[in-house]
């Protein structure tokens, strides 16, 4: 008898006379996580251990080989990312990766349905069976979430890629550059013709990815254009009818389109007169819709401003219905928005500087995990927003440049007063001064002792302390992260 009862209070007490069924069931829960973990670290081991073997040796290879492709593409990016670009924008191998990365995800699910099977569930006790089986259905659902979610992203991106970049022709450098023309405009039923709110030209480095921005007052006058043009048969000395500004000159082609050739006159126009203003051969042109662009902030959480000056929102054409105070700001889309456009209680050349400085913003926040975890609203906002003529061909280009760019200064000239005065600009000058801005953002000191030094231009006399908050400075600055 007291022998007895000293098994059982040992038996009790967890000692070397346990209970023989309860032990038994601790294995068998410990196989079943076990396969679970099997399944999510390696898929087809389990089937390899205690399944089918042939279908566990083939799931070993597929995830091998999706594990060394990934190491090897990952080892090709360190030498050459624009390579890794191109095949990421791939018309063709981005539909490919998608069926794939869905085959993938019903292959994984099937694995882990099949490791709870090979668990032997029906010989688990209650509560081992209810964490088996909510375990794995939680693998079930992450699994495919993350698998689903990467073929729905790479499906957005292509068809976004399609409808934007629709272009087939591929401008190459000039001379080491790609310069890009930048219009911003408003779309709206009280708009007759489209007239930009904003021209910039981005003249990047194809190398280096050292960017500058050259700001074109809306109201320029005078425009002149390349000999032999329509537009120079028609303006010999100039755009210089009644209200004939920079801006005009898109809606002007546009309204006479039976004389020029082209699909698109209003834009080809435009682009050559800038190429005239500004001496730079261009590329291609990106015209951005300002209420596109909004959404496109908000797509990706808004975007951090220091706010130089108090900015009215609205105004144009409606009441002030609020302001945007100074200091560090982030602001929502619309808010961005009124910030680079408004122009109620200052002027254009203040608005000019503030557009640079919310361009510069974005390229310094917009980065890779915010781009994908927001794809979906970045491509429908993007879409609505952008029209460009630069080729799905050369996106892998501007992918790297975007990247080089981001991680070191942009500077920026914009032609306006008291260097430049709109209404009777000295052209020749102006192309000096473009020469001479590029040149130093490629670090020529030569020529910033020489053309750029006579460029300058001069500080505004406000005060010192007003002048550090006024937003003009952005017009003129070798780093847009010390002016903005």
């Amino acid at each position: 008898m007291r022998t007895a009862m000293h098994h059982d209070r040992t038996s009790a007490l967890g000692g070397t006379y346990a209970d023989p069924a309860g032990a038994t069931a601790r294995i068998r829960f410990r196989r079943a996580l076990t396969l679970a973990a099997m399944t999510l670290v390696m898929p087809g081991s389990a089937q390899l251990v205690h399944g089918n073997k042939r279908v566990g040796r083939l799931a070993i290879r597929v995830w091998l080989t999706v594990i060394g492709v990934v190491l090897v593409l990952a080892l090709v990016s360190l030498i050459d990312r624009q390579f890794i670009f191109g095949l990421a924008t791939n018309g063709t191998l981005l539909t490919l990766g998608r069926w794939l990365l869905i085959a993938l995800a019903v292959g994984w699910v099937a694995l882990i349905v099949d490791a709870w099977r090979l668990g032997r569930p029906r010989e688990l006790e209650g509560a081992h069976l209810a964490i088996s089986t909510a375990l794995h259905g939680v693998l079930v659902v992450g699994t495919a979430a993350v698998l689903f979610f990467a073929a729905h992203t790479v499906s957005v991106m292509n068809g976004f890629t399609d409808a934007v970049f629709a272009s087939n022709t591929v401008s190459e450098p000039h001379e080491g550059r790609y310069n890009i023309l930048l219009m911003g405009t408003d779309s709206g039923d009280d708009r007759v013709g489209m007239r930009p709110d904003s021209m910039n030209v981005a003249s990047i480095d194809a190398e280096t990815g050292k960017a500058v921005l050259i700001g074109l007052p809306r109201n320029l006058e005078n425009v002149p254009f390349p000999k032999g043009s329509v537009m120079r048969e028609q303006f010999p000395d100039g755009f210089n009818c009644e209200g004939c500004y920079l801006n005009a000159v898109n809606t002007w082609a546009n309204d006479h389109a039976d004389l020029f050739k082209q699909k698109e006159p209003g834009i080809d126009v435009t682009m050559s007169a800038v190429e005239e203003i500004t001496g730079l051969k261009l590329n291609y042109y990106a015209l951005v819709n300002m209420k596109g662009f909004s959404n496109l902030i908000d797509a990706v959480g808004g975007v951090r401003i220091n706010v130089r000056e108090r900015t009215a929102i609205g105004g144009i054409g409606s009441p002030i219905r609020g302001y945007i105070e100074a200091g560090e700001r982030k602001l929502s889309g619309d808010h961005a928005l009124w910030y680079a456009r408004s122009r109620v209680e200052n002027d254009d050349w203040s608005r000019m500087g503030r557009q640079k400085c919310v361009m510069n913003a974005m390229v310094r926040q917009l980065n890779p995990r915010k781009v994908i975890m927001n794809m979906q609203d970045i491509a429908e906002s993007s879409s609505a927003m952008l029209h460009t003529s630069i080729p799905r061909q050369d996106l892998n280009v501007f992918m790297d440049l975007a990247l080089k760019t981001k991680s070191q200064p942009i500077s920026s000239v914009s032609l306006v007063p008291p260097v430049i005065y709109t209404g009777n600009p000295d052209y020749p000058k102006v192309r000096r001064m473009v020469a001479a801005a590029v040149q130093t953002s490629q670090g020529d000191s030569e020529i910033q002792k020489s053309a750029f030094a006579t460029a300058r231009m001069p500080v505004i006399e406000v005060g010192a302390e007003a002048e550090k908050k006024d937003p003009r400075k952005a017009n003129r600055s070798a780093d847009l992260d010390e002016s903005c």
